[in-house]
């Protein structure tokens, strides 16, 4: 995509544009859990889970499709999730990944 419109790129019209749709949904989505007075722990637990299913999704396709070296780290940093916290995960995850690359993998 090359062009401009006011003088701006079509790139920096489509960051401005992801940035107000993230917005939109973060304040719809408060805005709706806002009205209710409780929320249930079935919903709480749905709410927690979105990260994690966010995450997996940008995770699995690599762990897939990009090679041996990716799937291996895919799988140490979920066996390190077993028993780190999340950033520990991802520590051990980044470390293998690039072991994995160095050794040819």
């Amino acid at each position: 995509m090359s062009g401009s419109f006011l003088g701006l790129s079509t790139n920096v019209w489509v960051i401005i544009a992801a940035a107000l749709v993230t917005y939109a949904t973060r304040f719809g989505g408060h805005a709706v859990v806002s009205r209710f007075k409780t929320i249930s722990p079935r919903v709480n637990a749905a709410l927690n889970a979105v990260p994690a299913a966010v995450l997996t999704t940008l995770v699995a396709p690599a762990a897939v499709f990009a090679g041996t070296a990716e799937a291996l780290a895919v799988a140490v940093a979920l066996i390190a999730g077993l028993r780190l916290p999340l950033l520990g995960m991802f520590a051990v995850g980044w470390v293998a990944i690039i072991a994995f690359r160095a050794a040819g993998l």
